[in-house]
């Protein structure tokens, strides 16, 4: 690995860093590319070239993450959770968290799973991806023909 490619990953890495830190704070585009000292433009490139989304969804998908853990673990309401993490209406936290994990707010904190489970486990097997989508329920496999 290049210099230049090392350079470019710890200038990325480090504006990574300041979302995971500071995800509930109004992060932006231009603050982030400052941070990494970078164009606005080659940052958003370079990061979803580096991680594979774009810092958006990145922040969105951290926002997500905390808010499952508060919904999990707290009996505060979802508009309170919605603010806490850092969404600016409750409207965008829904919808924003029906995309990524597959269900409402509501519906996650219904289904989630018990506590006792070590939280270790729990956000592994929670944790979204950047490609989840819901998924189809399966179709039926026909019988099989025996050739009599």
């Amino acid at each position: 690995m290049s210099r230049a490619v090392e350079d470019t990953n710890r200038r990325m890495l480090r504006a990574r860093d300041v979302m995971d830190r500071a995800y509930a704070q109004p992060l932006d585009v231009p603050a982030l590319a400052r941070i990494a000292h970078v164009s606005e433009a080659h940052f958003t490139r370079t990061f979803r070239a580096t991680f594979g989304e774009t810092p958006h969804r990145y922040l969105q998908r951290r926002r997500v993450e905390r808010a499952m853990f508060l919904l999990r673990e707290t009996d505060r309401s979802v508009t309170d959770i919605c603010f806490e993490v850092g969404f600016g209406s409750p409207g965008t936290f829904s919808r924003t968290f029906r995309d990524v994990v597959g269900r409402s707010p509501r519906t996650y904190r219904k289904e989630a799973p018990a506590t006792g489970v070590p939280t270790c486990f729990t956000m592994a097997w929670m944790r979204p991806t950047a490609a989840a989508a819901p998924v189809p329920p399966a179709s039926p496999v026909p019988p099989v023909r025996s050739a009599d």
